[in-house]
């Protein structure tokens, strides 16, 4: 039986969690209710500005949703009640995130469903450009910068078990903006070496979650990091400065001391506006699929 993190981080989980198929809906599921929390435009926005994992007080999320302060205090109260949300107390304040992972993959489900929202100004041009570039998934990085460091992972036989492309043709499973299921990602011993060298720690992952998973990613079409090692490298990259939060939600940029940290130790080969360089090699990346501006 395996009893450490460096065992469960051979391989990937795939069972289980949203986008999974081939498994029957319980009769007890409470669709409805959930959907009916979320269909209320100023608590779907509250969702999306939550859906990077991090914690907000109430007055930064009446700010975002566009409201005032006891509207948003009303919608809150619902969101925890109905389990979308979790509540803790920081002194004199109450802040709030997503109640799981679960929550976010669900928001970026129903994105593939909803219209598109047209996009009237400058700002929210910049914002969808920015979104592509670089975006938190929940805890761990996507868009063009999370699939560059997911292909440089794989370039560098850190990981192994799949080429990193979402091929719709051939997927069994795999949908956009999901969990995979398809591909099993396993960490190599050369990987264990690298990412201690980057101060990462492979025997202490989170352990009560897959080691190593991947999301479809919407936008790119190819895979992205995901589950424990997802998670523990995007903090390690926060910490070490190389990514930085954008002024809007879950946009992501890339430092200059992460541009030539990531190439230096992924090679990862990033354009100084944080573009990811596509190689001539890569194949087309498909643009089906909802625009940025549907789900965040």
């Amino acid at each position: 039986m395996p009893n450490s993190n460096r065992d469960r981080a051979h391989s990937t989980t795939g069972t289980g969690g949203p986008g999974s198929s081939g498994e029957p809906l319980k009769h007890q599921t409470d669709i409805a209710r959930a959907a009916a929390l979320i269909a209320d435009p100023s608590r779907a926005r509250i969702l999306k500005c939550l859906a990077d994992g991090r914690a907000l007080p109430a007055n930064a999320l009446a700010g975002e949703a566009g409201i005032g302060a006891a509207t948003a205090s009303a919608h809150l109260a619902k969101l925890v009640e109905g389990a979308l949300l979790t509540v803790e107390q920081r002194g004199r304040h109450r802040f709030y995130r997503l109640a799981g992972p679960d929550v976010s993959a669900a928001l970026e489900c129903l994105a593939l469903i909803a219209p598109p929202l047209a996009i009237t100004s400058l700002k929210q041009s910049n914002r969808a450009h920015a979104l592509h570039r670089g975006r938190s998934c929940y805890d761990h990085l996507a868009g063009r910068l999370g699939v560059a460091i997911m292909r440089g992972l794989l370039e560098r036989n850190i990981l192994t078990g799949h080429d990193g492309i979402h091929r719709p043709g051939e997927a069994v499973r795999d949908r956009p903006a999901s969990y995979g299921h398809d591909a099993q990602y396993r960490l190599t011993r050369a990987g264990h070496t690298a990412l201690a060298e980057l101060g990462i720690d492979t025997d202490r992952l989170p352990p009560r979650r897959p080691a190593i998973r991947y999301c479809v990613d919407w936008s790119e079409h190819q895979h992205h990091l995901a589950g424990g090692l997802g998670a523990v490298l995007t903090a390690r990259l926060f910490a070490l400065d190389w990514v930085r939060w954008g002024r809007s939600p879950r946009v992501v940029h890339v430092t200059d001391k992460g541009i030539d940290g990531l190439e230096r130790t992924l090679g990862v080969a990033l354009t100084h506006d944080s573009n990811p360089a596509v190689p001539a090699t890569a194949p087309p990346v498909p643009r089906t699929g909802p625009s940025p501006e549907r789900s965040r």
